[in-house]
């Protein structure tokens, strides 16, 4: 039986509410036996918190997601050192910068994700960074700030963008996107990348496969991830599932799955 990490799935979101229970069973037959679920908003860290406690596997993440910056105070950052540490945090996140959506100011993102990647810092965690219309800039801010690790999630820059993340010490995180035929330049950058930064993941219940265009994503679906990234690479399923959850248990400090 395969043994995968989902890197990215906000399994406390609402749409799971009405087959929770069943949406983990799927996931458990189709292999994912752990799930790594960042918070986006101080209003959701308690939801976040009580899935870990009551669904095994289940690993959380606390921070600030930059699309939600209305809902954000500074207080929320004072509080988020004291959180992580006490709430069994695996890492900061997620955190970043999205220049793609109008209105979003700028200047104050780039505040609450230089602060947040100093907390992360500060406690020795991987941070989970969303990054759209912003690769470049994300880049050198975590130059800049130094001394992190983590993954990019839904990676979808360039070839040399890739190479500057891997030089950090930074993973891609890959899902749905990759299984579309037209997605040309992140099939370039899966076929040729070191598989040791390499993380797969769903974004759900956002961005479904291709084979499951214009549903409700979730976990089970990372199998097709899985095949189109092993095809791209001339790899066995079985080899690419055991290299990236290998990267996920090193990245994030997971223990072992429950049977």
């Amino acid at each position: 039986m395969l043994d995968l990490v989902d890197s990215h799935a906000h399994l406390d979101d609402r749409a799971f509410d009405d087959d929770r229970e069943a949406m983990f069973s799927r996931a458990t037959e189709a292999g994912i036996r752990r799930w790594i679920v960042p918070a986006i908003a101080r209003d959701n860290w308690s939801k976040v918190e009580r899935l870990s406690k009551t669904r095994a596997g289940v690993h959380p993440a606390y921070g600030l997601h930059p699309l939600f910056l209305a809902q954000h105070a500074d207080t929320h950052l004072d509080e988020l050192p004291d959180w992580l540490q006490d709430h069994g945090a695996v890492a900061v996140g997620e955190i970043g910068l999205d220049f793609y959506v109008p209105d979003l100011d700028p200047e104050r993102q780039r505040e609450l994700f230089v602060r947040q990647l100093h907390i992360a810092r500060d406690h020795q965690l991987p941070v989970i960074v969303h990054a759209r219309r912003a690769f470049e800039e994300t880049i050198h801010t975590l130059r800049r700030v130094g001394g992190l690790r983590g993954v990019v999630h839904s990676f979808s820059g360039s070839e040399e963008q890739a190479r500057q993340l891997f030089d950090l010490g930074f993973h891609i995180g890959i899902g749905g996107p990759v299984t579309y035929d037209r997605a040309h330049r992140i099939h370039r950058v899966i076929s040729t990348m070191p598989l040791e930064w390499l993380l797969l993941e769903t974004d759900a219940p956002d961005q479904p496969c291709a084979q499951h265009r214009g549903q409700r994503n979730e976990p089970a679906f990372m199998r097709d991830v899985l095949d189109t990234v092993a095809s791209l690479r001339g790899m066995s399923i079985g080899d690419v599932a055991a290299a990236t959850t290998a990267n996920a248990v090193a990245l994030f400090g997971l223990g072992h799955p429950t049977a």
